[in-house]
Formats: C-alpha cells, sequence, structure tokens
C-alpha cells in the first residue's frame, strides 16, 4: 500500500510539525495528573474513631457520656537490687503471687559474708578488751585504797599513794578507750549486715509478678549498664488491688463528668460483665495533641480476671442505678456517637474500619437517644459491639477507601 504526493501534502496540512511538542506536553501533563491522582487516593485518610457499644440493662437510660481506656495500676514496682552482683537463685515466675517481705532473688554473697565474719570477730575481740580493762580498773581501785589506808598510817609515803591514784585514772582511762573501740566495732558490725543484707531481694509489697526481668548467673545492678549485658531489675510486681481504669475524655464532653460520678465498666475481653465503677478523679491536665482530659475510675469489684492494660469501655451515669431500674431491658441494638452517622445518596450510613479500610453500612437511627449516643436499630446495619467506628467522616470518605484510625474519640 502506497500514499501519493497529494495524500502525504494533505496529510501535512492536517498536523503542521509545530503542534507535535503540543501535543506530547498535553500527554505529559495527563499523565502526571494520573500519576497524582492514584498517589493521593491511595495514601491513609487520618480519621478519629470510637468503639461501638451495646446498651446494658438499667444503666444505659442513665448513661450520659461514654469513653474507651485501659485498666492499670498505681501501684507497681520493677524490683532491682541495692548493690551491682550476679545472681545466684532467682525464686519468682511470672504469674506467682508474692507477700511483702518474701525473698524473690538472691545475689553471690561470698565476699560480704568474709566481711561479715571479720566484723563479728572485731566485735568479740573489742568486748575482750573491754573486760581486760575492766579488771585492770578493778585492781587500780583495791590499789588506790590499800595505799591510802598506809599512808595515813604512815607506813609508805605519800608518793606511793599518788602513784597508786594516777594508775587507777589511767586505768580508767583505757577502760573508756576500749569502750568507744567497741562500739565501734558494732557499728562497723551493722554495717556489714547492712551490706549483706543487699544480697537479698524481697517483695517491697504483696502483689502478682507480671515481669520476670533476670536469671540465675546475670549481673544485676541498680544503675543503667550503659547498653551492655548488665540487668537493672529482678521482675515487676503489680499490687492488683490499686487497679483502676484510665480514660480519655474528649474535652468538649469533660464538663459532664464529676468526682464520685457512678459508672459502669466494660472491658473488650469480657463483653457481658459489667462491674460498677465510680470517678476518682480528673487529672488537671490537657492533652494537647488529642484534645482530651485524663480522668481516673475506680472498680468497686475486684477479680481475677482483671489485667494491666486491658482496654476498658466506661458509661458515666447521671445517677447510680437502683434495684428496680437493673431490672429493666435493654433496648435492642447498638450505641455510637452522634458524630458517626453520615449522610450518603439520602441514607444514613455508618463507616466501620476493618483491617485498614472503611466498611460502609446502612443503619436505621432509633427516634429516642440514650443519654448522648445514638441507637441503631434492628440488626444495626451489620454493626456489633466493640467495631471502630468513624467519627465526623468526610465528605470524601467512600465505601472501601484506606484509613488511619486514631482511637482517641470518646
Amino acid at each position: 500500500m502506497r500514499i501519493d504526493a497529494r495524500q502525504r501534502e494533505d496529510l501535512g496540512r492536517r498536523a503542521p510539525r509545530w503542534l507535535w511538542p503540543l501535543g506530547i506536553a498535553v500527554v505529559v501533563v495527563a499523565a502526571l495528573a494520573a500519576l497524582g491522582w492514584w498517589w493521593f487516593a491511595g495514601r491513609p485518610l487520618a480519621v478519629q474513631t470510637a468503639a461501638a457499644t451495646a446498651p446494658s440493662a438499667g444503666a444505659a437510660a442513665a448513661t450520659v457520656l461514654q469513653a474507651t481506656g485501659y485498666v492499670t495500676a498505681r501501684r507497681q514496682a520493677t524490683v532491682s537490687t541495692q548493690i551491682t552482683g550476679t545472681l545466684t537463685q532467682v525464686l519468682i515466675e511470672e504469674g506467682d503471687r508474692v507477700q511483702k517481705g518474701q525473698v524473690i532473688a538472691r545475689l553471690e554473697d561470698g565476699a560480704l559474708r568474709a566481711a561479715l565474719n571479720v566484723a563479728q570477730a572485731n566485735v568479740l575481740s573489742a568486748q575482750a578488751q573491754v573486760a581486760q580493762g575492766q579488771a585492770q580498773l578493778a585492781q587500780a581501785e583495791a590499789d588506790v585504797r590499800r595505799q591510802e589506808e598506809l599512808a595515813a598510817s604512815g607506813m609508805v609515803s605519800k608518793q606511793a599513794a599518788e602513784q597508786a591514784r594516777t594508775a587507777f585514772n589511767m586505768a580508767s582511762a583505757v577502760l573508756d578507750a576500749r569502750r568507744r573501740e567497741a562500739d565501734a566495732a558494732r557499728a562497723q558490725l551493722a554495717q556489714a549486715q547492712v551490706n549483706f543484707d543487699y544480697t537479698v531481694v524481697r517483695a517491697p509489697f504483696g502483689g502478682v509478678v507480671t515481669v520476670k526481668a533476670a536469671q540465675v548467673g546475670e549481673i544485676v545492678s541498680p544503675l543503667s549498664a550503659g547498653g551492655g549485658f548488665t540487668r537493672t531489675g529482678v521482675g515487676t510486681i503489680v499490687d492488683m488491688d490499686s487497679l483502676e481504669v484510665q480514660v480519655d475524655v474528649n474535652e468538649a464532653y469533660i464538663g459532664q463528668v464529676k468526682p464520685d460520678m457512678p459508672c459502669e465498666a466494660v472491658l473488650d475481653a469480657y463483653p457481658d460483665w459489667k462491674i460498677p465503677s465510680h470517678v476518682i478523679a480528673i487529672v488537671p491536665a490537657a492533652d494537647r495533641g488529642k484534645a482530651t482530659v485524663k480522668v481516673r475510675v475506680a472498680l468497686e469489684v475486684k477479680d481475677p480476671r482483671l489485667v494491666p492494660d486491658m482496654g476498658a469501655r466506661i458509661a458515666f451515669l447521671g445517677s447510680k442505678p437502683d434495684a428496680a431500674v437493673a431490672q429493666r431491658a435493654a433496648p435492642m441494638g447498638v450505641l455510637v456517637p452522634p458524630p458517626a452517622l453520615a449522610q450518603r445518596d439520602g441514607r444514613s450510613v455508618v463507616f466501620v474500619v476493618v483491617d485498614g479500610k472503611v466498611v460502609q453500612h446502612e443503619v436505621t437511627v432509633a427516634p429516642q437517644d440514650v443519654g448522648t449516643m445514638k441507637l441503631l436499630t434492628g440488626d444495626a446495619g451489620g454493626i456489633k459491639a466493640g467495631d471502630r467506628i468513624v467519627l465526623s467522616p468526610p465528605a470524601e470518605l467512600r465505601d472501601g477507601a484506606a484509613v488511619r484510625s486514631d482511637t482517641s474519640a470518646p
């Protein structure tokens, strides 16, 4: 197939050569725009999330606010040694319950035991020197009496009596010095005993061992090893009776929380177990980055199921529920904060975060609120208690979009 000269001239007139660079530029700009759209569309969108909760019997009607937090221990300690030494015994394991003063570890004590024995021998020697000085003083006192009697009868000179008095004074001074030496020896013994006791590590209070940080044969020091192999602790002990829940409440709602306010705690691990609680204190400091205020909540029931760092949801109640209120049936559905609701195509929807992406659920909202929460009725669009839901979804958020969640919201 061949193109004659006239056809080539027509094609040249249709596409002048000076337009070719412009066409190439348009193609490059379109490619860059498509690449930019792909880059920004693929980046996770930062959103705030909160947990959907299940209404509780009785208490749900009195709930004024909900927040999430963690179980923490007000009293816990990583137990270390007073001196640097090598471990010869470690008498604890994770999960062991220990009493105050119980021996949990021992250090190699050969040198300190020898120093203790020397100090004990020095005390015994000093005590013997004191006994010798007391005997010499008694003899000198008897000599003084005899010489003074003989000097009074003229049988010896007064000089002999004075010499006996001088010997008595010297014996008294020697005895006093030896008593001081005995006091010093006893002080050295007490110091050696304290140093020896440092080889025995005891529990500072009763609790449960949560971490075993060292093994037999390792060196433990109360000071940082600077990146070496020296351990700085033997283990961590937690007083389970001091467990409480610390929650971050959005500063916009902190005015609704009061000290001694009744609460209800629900652990993420045991969603059907509702623990009576009350507010201990509102920490007078705000987190500027998360716009939250920390609230301490006391758990009125202690149970072996409670473990530090467990996730928990706290329902702040307007009043303490009585027996009659407790018998009310819980409303059916799931509770979500009002900002979680969004409108898409004239329908109420909620976005649930699943594996870093959002799933859109169409929901039906009950006409009545439960405290400050919205009640999703029916099957709640497939949303379950504990699901992480997006708060204040942006207009560009769509089903399947990648997100990066922030759980600081109430």
